[in-house]
This record gives C-alpha cells, structure tokens and sequence, in this order.
C-alpha cells in the first residue's frame, strides 16, 4: 500500500489526465499538496517504479499506468451522486410512460455517449438462451400484419410485415409449420432450421411459399441481430489517444464482433464491473465499465467504452442510475 501522500499525489495524477489528456505539472502538485519540489519528484520516482506512473513518449512528464489506474479505481476512487444536469436528462427518458423499456435503455446509453464522448453497449439476454415459444401473426389490413416473436423468457417482439397478394390461409399454414416445427430452438439457431427444415417441405403446404420463407426468415434474422446495440463507435474519434487509423479500425472491427462483445456478458456478478486496459478482450488503450440488469423478464447488460483515460466516477454513477432506473 502506499502512503497517504503518495496516494494524494497518485490521485491528482489520474484526475488531471482524465480532464485533460496531459501530464500535471509537479509544480501544480506542489501548491496543491503544499509540499517541496524535491519531496513531489521523490514521490513521482516512487510511484514509477511501483509500475503505478510512466513517461510519455513525448515528454518527462508522468501519467498514469494501467497499474495505476487499477489502483486509483480500487482503492482512491470516490463515488458520487450524478450531477443535477446529467441526471435530469436521463430522467425525462424514463419518466416517459409512453417508451418501451428498451427504447429507454437504448436512448439513455445515446445520451450517456453524447454527454461523455465513449462509446455505449446494450446486449441483451444471449440469443442461444432465448428459446422459442410461440410465433402469431396479427393482421392489420390486406397486405400488412404484425409478427409476434415469444420466447420462454418471457421475451417478446414484434415487426410488421407486407405481403402482398398472398392468402390470410397460407399465412396462418406457415406460421402451423414453424410452431410444429421449431418450438423449442434457440432463437440463433432458427434461421438455419427455416433453411434444412421448413424451406424443403414449405412448398407442400402453401401456394406462395417462396415468399412466405423469405419473408420469415428475415423477421427470425432481425429478431437474432437486435440484441445487441453499440452506439458511438466515431466517439473514439474525439479521444487524443487514438490518432492512429489503424487503432481506430481495430477498435470497430472489435465493437462490429458479436462474439468480442458478448464476453463482457460472461460474468454473471451484477455489481459495475471495470476492466482496464489488458483486463478486457476489445483493446489494451481501453476500458469497459459494464453492470447487469433484469426486470422481470427482461434482461442483459449496459456497457460503457472509453479510453483508459476514463471519467470512471461519471461513468460508474451513471450506469449506477440506469440500473436502478431499470430495475425500478
């Protein structure tokens, strides 16, 4: 463990580069610690070699290692109350009786990327554990009808769809043929089962079956897909670290990957969860703060990705106030 002063100093470190991406002074340390040059730098000396500071590349100035900002996160980090401004506009979202819950979450993670610059993840229940239960059509006119997707989760979804031309009888037959058929299939899995078992036999039950297939199969592949959100990927683009093309085309094909993104999910811990640097599977320059969530039902896990460089104690209270949002 360190020493309070060397904690003070260690602290002042992180939360001056978090704000402004360059290494504080050790003239500044001292007026604020009211303590000698020569006691800052034996105490800056220190903490680089504990691993806790490194130089950057571009000065002799110190910042703060992934040792260091694990430690300022484990041990130095003081949690607060979101401020009146951040908390109001993540409010007025929730208060609105009209949104789904989904629509709340994934509108609140739109503003907390845009209030903080990093990007965010919504990633619900894993597809492979959502079974399916039932499939109904509802028709609105001739053409349209709504899709009711249920799983044994308690899950449910809808989507609208058209066809034209095509009889209510060998939409209500298509949809017996799935139901006998499918019931009980992961929700990922079902797109390959409308393939090798209903696409070969379709044709023996219905007149337009080619569309009727088609038109399934591509409510199935949305319902698949629509689990997971990331919003503000061109956010890394604002952050000073990441100038660098090849970073940033690293960091997308990443946040594009379904199987990097449902690793943060792994942990079934419901506390805030904060993995630095190496600590997580996207990149070694970012951290992932994540929490789970369920509500009745519904169910999964919010992100937030960002530079090591990270606002944690902002991130952590907001994603501490959308869970209880949620869960509420």
């Amino acid at each position: 463990m360190l020493t309070k002063r060397q904690e003070n100093i260690l602290k002042l470190i992180v939360e001056h580069y978090v704000k402004l991406a360059k290494p504080i002074s050790s003239n500044s340390i001292c007026k604020k610690l009211k303590c000698s040059s020569a006691t800052v730098r034996n105490e800056m000396a220190f903490l680089e070699d504990a691993n806790l500071l490194e130089k950057t590349h571009t000065s002799s100035g110190r910042i703060p290692s992934e040792k260091g900002y694990r430690y300022y996160v484990d041990h130095l980090m003081e949690l607060k109350k979101m401020n009146a401004e951040d908390m109001l506009k993540l409010q007025i979202i929730f208060h609105n009786n009209q949104l789904p819950l989904t629509d709340c979450i994934n509108k609140s993670l739109q503003v907390i990327s845009d209030m903080t610059s990093y990007a965010t993840i919504i990633l619900g229940s894993s597809s492979h554990n959502n079974l399916l239960k039932q499939i109904e059509v509802v028709p609105i006119n001739d053409s349209n009808l709504i899709v009711i997707i249920v799983t044994d989760k308690g899950h449910v979804q809808h989507k609208e769809m058209k066809l034209d031309n095509i009889s209510l009888e060998d939409i209500k037959k298509t949809v017996g043929l799935i139901n006998n058929l499918i019931i009980g299939t992961p929700i990922d899995e079902i797109s390959t089962k409308l393939e090798y078992e209903i696409k070969p036999i379709i044709g023996r039950y219905v007149t337009e079956h080619e569309k009727l297939y088609n038109a399934f199969y591509n409510v199935f592949t949305d319902f698949t897909t629509n689990d997971i959100n990331v919003v503000g990927r061109t956010k890394f683009l604002e952050q000073p670290e990441f100038s660098s093309v090849d970073k940033i085309k690293t960091i997308f094909e990443k946040l594009d990957d379904e199987n990097v993104l449902r690793e943060i999910e792994k942990d079934d811990d419901n506390n805030i969860k904060i993995y630095i640097g190496k600590e997580n599977n996207i990149d070694d320059d970012v951290t992932v703060i994540k929490t789970k969530f369920k509500n009745g039902h519904e169910e999964g896990t919010l992100a937030i990705v960002g530079p090591k460089r990270m606002d944690y104690e902002r991130v952590v209270s907001m994603l501490e106030f959308i869970k209880d949002q949620v869960e509420d």
